[in-house]
């Protein structure tokens, strides 16, 4: 017992580097197709095609960040040269169109800003440990990048590496059981995540598409951050049409709400419920049914009760989790009629 303590707290205490080779993983998973590809079609040497698979994680990673940089700076110049009483005034008439249009009460949004807890207990003196802190996300986040490239590159290297860590914990005439699981495990993470890769892209294109034809302001991050937020089963689409819809008003602030707001919204949000019917019935069927070879149904009701046991987090790892356990259960209890039953597909 005091030894499994021990184990937990340096487990625990060690989080952050379980979490970079969990991230090499699922790189490593995604980037394997190319690397093979790249060598044996291409002819490309084995070390020099996991170079150029890294170059191009970067590549994405830095393109990225020349999309968001470019924005915030952006958003700084124009929050340092914004008239405050116009900005007022904006809100105050949107909050006026907005309760004439539905026939409520007057709601003032200024003053619901001033009494928010945000704003009432909000002391200057702390921007100083604020920006100490942005200052250590930033040293962390460049050591985070380094530890995992440096990950991938092994695992990206040499296939073997992770099943031979695994076959230490392996008893003595069972590592070919182990084996067939690792392999089997592998095959099946590796086609989920690139087609969640894929799918995750589609959308991507999808949104820069509609917010661009009604020329939303910077439509290629609004469609980044909301094509990402659907990596989150359920919940992340319905945070992301939220966010578009504020984005949609924002980039509008100061027209007339009935007029140019309400219709614009209304068709982008048709357009944006459109790209997820594309997606729920396209592009969702084809990762989880040939990926991981399980019905939609199964995948559904494990994402649920992962998500009312550990959260966001087990909503996200929930997929790739459960399929592990699938072809586990297959090599170990392959007796029971259960496993026989959810494993008959694998």
């Amino acid at each position: 017992m005091i030894g499994i303590i021990l184990l937990l707290y340096f487990l625990y205490e060690i989080q952050s580097v379980l979490v970079y080779i969990a991230i090499a993983a699922v790189i490593s998973l995604v980037g394997r197709p190319v690397v093979i590809f790249l060598r044996q079609r291409l002819k490309i040497p084995n070390q020099l095609s996991v170079v150029l698979v890294l170059i191009l994680v970067l590549s994405i990673f830095a393109g990225i960040i020349l999309v968001f940089v470019p924005i915030v700076i952006e958003q700084s110049q124009y929050l340092s040269r914004i008239d405050m009483d116009a900005f007022r005034s904006d809100l105050n008439e949107l909050n006026n169109q907005v309760n004439n249009y539905l026939g409520v009460e007057e709601i003032n949004l200024i003053e619901g800003l001033k009494q928010s807890e945000f704003i009432r207990n909000f002391d200057i003196s702390a921007v100083p440990t604020l920006l100490n802190n942005v200052f250590s996300i930033l040293g962390a986040t460049l050591i985070a990048i380094f530890s995992i490239l440096f990950i991938s590159f092994f695992l990206l290297k040499d296939s073997k590496l992770m099943l031979n860590s695994i076959l230490v914990f392996a008893n003595r005439g069972d590592e070919q059981k182990f084996q067939r699981v690792f392999n089997k495990i592998k095959i099946l993470l590796s086609r989920y995540f690139v087609g969640l890769t894929l799918q995750i892209t589609v959308l991507f294109v999808l949104y820069a598409i509609l917010l661009s034809v009604f020329e939303i302001n910077n439509p290629i991050a609004i469609a980044f951050i909301c094509a990402f937020l659907n990596l989150v089963p359920y919940l992340g689409p319905l945070f992301a049409g939220v966010l578009m819809a504020l984005f949609v008003i924002s980039s509008n602030l100061g027209a007339d709400f009935q007029l140019i707001i309400l219709p614009k919204l209304g068709y982008i949000m048709l357009g944006y419920a459109i790209c997820q019917l594309i997606d729920n019935m396209i592009s969702q069927p084809m990762i989880f049914g040939a990926s991981v070879k399980s019905h939609p149904l199964e995948i559904f009701l494990i994402i649920l009760i992962a998500g009312i046991i550990f959260g966001i987090t087990g909503m996200v790892v929930a997929v790739p989790f459960y399929t592990a356990l699938k072809v586990i259960a297959k090599e170990s209890l392959s007796e029971y009629k259960i496993v026989k039953r959810l494993t008959r597909d694998l």
